[in-house]
């Protein structure tokens, strides 16, 4: 599957690059001042953020966050439905764990499952009449604490910034670009 190939290109390219980064004598041994300052704020919010928006969501909406982001790619794509291995790169996520949290939205009946008509060897993910309710009503929590504790804090520039510098270290993970939200998120119900 191209999904299994990608996951393993992205394997062996990031190996390359740690390799490459191990053995540039230039590198720092260690972080220390204002590099490891850095380091610690961004390594805070990575674990601290995630927990967060879990905390929210399975408390309001019965969801984690990856799960959201499931059905949230589900409801604003034609018709709601994608390839596993397309909703797998939208999710940054293995095709086994993406397999795994559709199990569970499928048992909710959030989510179906059915082998695509135009190529039986791919399976597409649809996002069910309930699962869209789901999503409607996750959504405006999730938006009010993703407001409350990213955006609210930082002024418009330093959003920017965020946004840039997001990007640029997304873009040193890897080569290829992570899910973009669609232009004008227009839903088809």
């Amino acid at each position: 599957m191209t999904f299994l190939i990608k996951s393993s290109r992205r394997r062996e390219i990031w190996e390359v690059q740690y390799s490459a980064a191990m053995s540039d004598p230039s590198a720092p041994a260690e972080l220390s001042g204002e590099d490891l300052e850095t380091w610690a704020a961004l390594a805070t919010v990575l674990e601290w953020l995630p927990a967060a928006l879990d905390t929210q969501l399975q408390r309001d909406a019965d969801v984690t966050h990856f799960e959201y982001g499931v059905l949230y790619a589900l409801a604003n794509t034609p018709d709601r439905t994608l390839r596993m291995s397309v909703l797998a790169s939208h999710a940054n996520s293995s095709l086994s764990r993406l397999s795994r949290a559709a199990s569970r939205l499928e048992t909710k009946g959030w989510l179906r499952r059915e082998t695509d008509p135009a190529d039986g060897r791919y399976t597409l993910a649809i996002l069910t009449d309930k699962g869209l309710q789901k999503v409607d009503h996750a959504t405006p929590g999730h938006a009010a604490i993703v407001h409350r504790l990213v955006l609210e804090p930082l002024t418009q520039a330093q959003t920017r910034q965020l946004r840039e510098i997001s990007r640029r270290i997304a873009r040193s993970i890897r080569d290829e670009d992570g899910w973009q939200p669609p232009t004008n998120a227009a839903r088809s119900n």
